[in-house]
């Protein structure tokens, strides 16, 4: 596995992004020269194509869509009067169209991109687009290889806790927000076809480095959570990454702020050169050094009660969410807010913060089966896994007599690239826990690779880690080694998601009828 750069010099690679025109994209940003009125989202039941179309519905756009098949953020789209076909046909883009928006996982050929390419409309990533509407606020951009979307989620509820009602965007489902995006009460209301440079008020939103889009954006303030080596499918090594990175922060907006957290050795070394070249930087963690110091953590399984030292005293807020890793997101989202709001009372951001209880899909209990909880989480990078697997341990040790409750794990890689890349790091990640299963590699927006599998991690695993075959597969596994107590994380970017109804009525038909 290639490190990313832990010292102070600067990477000499120009960065990669998606944003250039291509086989795909054909203007890397927001159209300057027309009024938009009516813009086309491909894939729009994926999370963060979702979010592009809710906040063009809010904007007052006419907005159509389509996807392969059918979702859960599609029916609340049509219900606000998006037109959505399940199916890619060029058909669907309208007469009128001004604009079509696309994502990374949008191939060349799909017949919507052909058509649009053949009748010279526009373009654009979902980034540029989300540029675009958001254009004229003032951004709170989140960044990081992990917690993004749980960092941006906690930003959003601090602001709302001091009387703010900010624009966001994330690529989750957020029950506490009540949907994914929206243009909050800061936001004008629209007056007629879009002029994007007139609106105004605060805006949130999650800035994906996965395929360097996240430079559409120039954000007063921006915060990185961490950074390390990851979707190197894109950007091909650590250096690259990096240097994305600094490229955004090159783009902060003049008296803007850099948060970052000192624990983590990528974003402090941003942090450094950041401040050497005279950028306000602000870093939060456990370190002496740290404006915003955690000092105190009381974890429990409904979540943790945190002392931190601030550049205003001393604070005391009670998080509704559980894990260190969760409390490090939160003092991001702290310190992010206050240098973006210095007038907010930091009781009223904390008390906000308190009433975030999660993103979907990130530490989400399912429920219990058979005397089993089950979690599902998102986690398909090594150190997501291992604070996954943490933060159960913690639970588990919390709330059963000692060696009574195990952590079981299903985890499903995603993608071939990144399971090859970083299968050491995902044996010892799985090796933590007590028992763990391994899926079929889940492909996303690769082609098969006949020479990585389930195995490639678990040949590399010192654990009872074992690969297996899918689904029908894994329940047969878990029902056979589960016992009452137990705590089972379904783990995965992919669609592990969809087996866990399954598994938890064989669990509840197992207890029942042993």
């Amino acid at each position: 596995m290639t490190s990313a750069p832990e010292n102070g010099s600067l990477p000499t690679v120009t960065p990669r992004t998606i944003l250039r025109a291509g086989d795909v994209v054909t203007q890397p940003g927001w159209p300057a020269d027309r009024h938009v009125r009516s813009v086309h989202v491909v894939r729009i039941g994926g999370a963060g194509m979702s979010a592009v179309a809710r906040l063009a519905l809010e904007s007052g756009l006419t907005v159509s869509g389509s996807d392969s098949q059918d979702g859960q953020f599609i029916a609340p789209l049509r219900a606000c009067g998006a037109r959505i076909g399940i199916g890619f046909d060029a058909d669907l883009l309208a007469a009128d169209l001004d604009l079509v928006i696309v994502s990374t996982a949008v191939r060349a050929d799909n017949p919507e991109v052909i058509a649009a390419r053949e009748r010279g409309i526009p373009v654009i990533h979902r980034a540029a687009a989300l540029a675009g509407l958001l254009s004229g606020h003032d951004l709170i951009a989140v960044a990081g290889t992990h917690g993004k979307t749980t960092t941006t989620g906690m930003a959003v509820a601090a602001l709302r806790g001091a009387g703010h009602d900010p624009a966001w965007a994330l690529g989750a489902a957020v029950p506490d927000l009540g949907r994914n995006a929206g243009l909050g009460e800061e936001s004008p209301a629209p007056s007629g076809p879009l002029d994007a440079s007139a609106a105004t008020g605060l805006a949130v939103v999650e800035a994906d480095e996965s395929d360097g889009s996240f430079l559409a954006f120039a954000p007063r303030s921006l915060v990185v959570t961490n950074l390390e080596p990851d979707h190197l499918d894109f950007h091909g090594d650590a250096a690259h990454l990096t240097a994305a990175f600094e490229a955004l922060t090159a783009q902060l907006g003049s008296g803007g702020t850099l948060v970052v957290c000192a624990d983590d050795p990528g974003a402090r070394a941003l942090g450094q050169r950041a401040a050497e070249s005279g950028l306000a930087v602000v870093r939060y963690g456990t370190g002496e050094d740290a404006q915003w110091a955690l000092r105190q953590e009381r974890s429990g399984p409904r979540g943790a009660e945190v002392e931190i030292d601030t550049p205003r005293g001393e604070l005391t807020a009670q998080l509704s969410v559980t894990g260190h890793h969760n409390v490090l997101n939160a003092l991001g989202a702290l310190a992010a807010t206050a240098a973006a709001v210095p007038e907010a009372e930091l009781a009223a951001l904390a008390a906000g913060l308190g009433t975030f209880t999660g993103a979907s899909r990130r530490f989400d209990v399912a429920g219990t089966a058979g005397g089993v909880t089950v979690v599902d989480d998102y986690a398909h990078h090594p150190r997501e896994v291992a604070a996954t697997v943490a933060a159960a341990r913690g639970i588990v040790a919390a709330q059963s007599a000692p060696g009574r409750g195990r952590v079981l794990v299903a985890f499903q890689p995603h993608l071939f690239s990144r399971t090859r890349d970083f299968a050491v790091d995902f044996a010892a990640a799985l090796s933590a826990a007590d028992l763990a299963w391994v899926l079929p590699v889940y492909a996303a927006r690769e082609d098969p690779d006949p020479t990585v599998d389930a195995r490639t991690i678990t040949e590399l695993a010192a654990a009872p880690v074992e690969p297996v075959t899918g689904a029908e597969d894994l329940l047969g596994r878990v029902l056979a080694a589960a016992r009452p107590g137990d705590l089972l994380l379904m783990l995965g970017a992919g669609d592990i998601v969809e087996i866990t109804p399954e598994l938890m009525a064989a669990l509840d038909s197992v207890r029942e009828h042993p």
